[in-house]
């Protein structure tokens, strides 16, 4: 991955060169301030930066994925979808059983270890998502089904349900789907790994 240092009188002095260099929007640009060089008699103030392009990010994250699957063991193509807004990886493998785990978890773990191998590099957060065949989509879906087959039984009868203990992402999915809803309302409780979303009636 290719990384690009630029210098000027003040920081967008830095990037305008960065811009003007690599014909890029400021937004596909990743930039961290390396040295701050202050003015003094005969001598002029100099920022120097290092960026780093969007694309070139979005492809070496597709890299570290595929060398950790080649370590693994296992082959595997990877398909990226979203570009432009949070990149999704879609993993097809000779193996999306273990690369998923029980509830996700191996699925999980995987997106943490990308997650801080790309922060390190960068220097800041990066939005993508990491998917196994559509596993995460499918999920999705099955948890929205839940929520609603839940809320429907949770309204007639007036008794409040607990769904199994899920990890932040999967109570948000119960949360949001219910967000609208007139007869019943959400809560998480619990402790983590075993806090969970508990679906109750509202009054009347």
């Amino acid at each position: 991955m290719e990384k690009y240092r630029y210098s000027g009188k003040t920081r967008k002095d830095a990037i305008n060169k960065a811009q003007e260099d690599l014909q890029e929007l400021e937004e596909n640009l990743f930039i961290n301030e390396l040295s701050e060089t202050k003015g003094g008699l005969f001598k002029s103030k100099k920022i120097e930066i290092e960026v780093i392009e969007r694309r070139e990010v979005i492809q070496e994250i597709k890299d570290y994925i595929i060398k950790l699957l080649k370590n693994m063991g296992l082959t595997s193509n990877i398909e990226i979808k979203n570009k432009q807004e949070v990149p999704k990886y879609i993993i097809y493998s000779d193996n999306d059983a273990l690369l998923i785990g029980k509830n996700g978890k191996n699925l999980k773990a995987l997106s943490t270890i990308v997650r801080e191998y790309i922060m390190n590099i960068i220097g800041q957060p990066f939005k993508f998502v990491i998917d196994v065949n559509d596993y995460q989509e499918k999920r999705e879906q099955s948890l929205i089904h839940l929520a609603k087959k839940t809320a429907r039984e949770v309204a007639t009868t007036k008794v409040e349900a607990k769904l199994d203990s899920m990890n932040s992402y999967e109570r948000r999915i119960i949360h949001n789907a219910l967000a609208s809803s007139k007869k019943v309302y959400t809560e998480s409780e619990g402790e983590e790994p075993n806090r969970c979303v508990v679906i109750k009636p509202k009054e009347d």
